[in-house]
């Protein structure tokens, strides 16, 4: 069987992660994607095609919300036959909670979506940006027999990869910021490369991806405490959720 050379697209959105600093002044801009290859050189040892995409306005963390993972979705489905596998590239605070919804919001996905961020910025001197970079994209190109390895939306951050629905950010000051606290790694990066086949999900990749785009926003996450009043659980219910 001849190997092929996989497609993969990188998807920017915001975040630390698509920052670089400015030497004379000290101030933030974002990184130019296009000429990602360029000031990367490393990832032309990969043995892939990158491709680049990135939001008009790169989103902050703290302004992410549904109408923007309907946009990440949409970028998906619309690149989702030529490319092999996607890398989201996203701010690290709210990464959880965009990659858990996408993982429902693409029934039958049966290639990759890796999610990752750093907490430094691409060009600070001892960032973690690359790594999380360089590896998500080689991640997303695992294949075998000209298939993708990975069949599901991932979050990779720090050596580890995650099933992105059971992600919780842990730490703002540590490079190891998430952890899977109800579900072991997925893969490891170390020397090599190694991936828990067995924890991987495995889709039916005859049925053809099906994108949902109609998210209900009136919802509510009660946490439950001893004590919690009968008066504050009414207040919440006779909202319109």
């Amino acid at each position: 069987m001849t190997k092929t050379i996989p497609n993969i697209l990188l998807i920017y959105t915001g975040g630390t992660i698509g920052m670089i600093k400015d030497p004379e002044t000290g101030a933030l801009r974002a990184f130019d994607f296009n000429n990602l290859l360029d000031r990367i050189r490393e990832l032309k040892l990969l043995d892939c095609n990158i491709s680049t995409t990135t939001f008009d306005s790169p989103i902050d963390s703290s302004n992410m919300e549904p109408k923007y993972w309907v946009a990440i979705a949409e970028i998906i489905e619309k690149n989702y036959t030529a490319c092999d596998g996607f890398v989201v590239l996203h701010g690290s605070d709210t990464m959880s909670y965009t990659a858990s919804a996408l993982s429902f919001m693409l029934e039958h996905l049966a290639k990759p979506v890796v999610f990752t961020g750093s907490q430094l910025p691409i060009g600070d001197l001892r960032t973690d940006a690359k790594e999380n970079l360089i590896t998500s994209i080689q991640v997303a190109a695992l294949q075998h027999y000209n298939k993708p390895v990975i069949k599901e939306v991932c979050l990779y951050f720090e050596y580890k990869l995650y099933r992105a629905n059971r992600t919780t950010k842990i730490n703002a000051e540590h490079f190891e910021a998430f952890a899977s606290l109800n579900y072991p790694d997925l893969a490891e990066s170390g020397v090599h490369l190694k991936v828990n086949n067995e924890r991987l999900f495995k889709p039916n990749a005859r049925k053809e991806l099906v994108v949902h785009k109609n998210l209900d926003e009136n919802i509510a996450l009660v946490k439950l405490f001893p004590g919690i009043s009968e008066r504050l659980l009414t207040c919440i219910f006779n909202t319109p959720i």
